[in-house]
């Protein structure tokens, strides 16, 4: 049986998002080839080339990062209609709701008609004051149990042929 490979696109400025990320990548490695990619370095061929995604981004005044939707812009023509019905999940490391950054992701795999797994994740640090907002962040491991989940659901479903 062949490996399905799983892309997790991730952008991160305080840590909170790239914790995020790898959490959901030590839980789909068991059964599926991953490969972690910051956004400023994924390109189309790099979706071209997964069975399966997940999208990682800070929420950034009440959107997804600037840096992840650069990622959006430069890859959507070049896969449109060449990536339909593959499966993928969002996270969102959050200050306030993240609910927007999800929206717009979701808005953006709408279009190229890719198949939500499971609703959004979304980690709310509660960041609200620029010290806080600009500090490291440290996700708590409960957060991060729930990130390998959605990483492990999308390896177990994409190895057995439900996604």
């Amino acid at each position: 049986m062949k490996i399905k490979n799983l892309l997790i696109v991730y952008h991160s400025m305080t840590g909170g998002t790239l914790q995020m990320a790898q959490a959901a990548a030590r839980g789909a490695a068991a059964e599926s080839a991953v490969r972690l990619l910051q956004a400023r370095e994924a390109e189309a061929e790099d979706l071209f080339s997964a069975d399966g995604y997940v999208f990682a981004t800070p929420e950034n005044l009440a959107a997804m990062s600037g840096v992840m939707k650069d990622f959006f812009d430069r890859t959507y023509y070049p896969v449109l209609e060449r990536i339909a019905g593959r499966p993928y999940a969002t996270l969102v490391c959050a200050g306030s709701d993240g609910q927007n950054a999800a929206r717009q992701i979701a808005r953006i795999c709408t279009g190229w008609r890719l198949k939500p797994i499971t609703d959004p994740l979304i980690v709310c640090t509660h960041a609200q004051t620029p010290q806080a907002i600009l500090a490291a962040k440290t996700i708590p491991e409960e957060e991060l149990k729930r990130c390998e989940q959605v990483g492990a659901a999308m390896a177990a479903g994409l190895a057995l042929g439900i996604f």
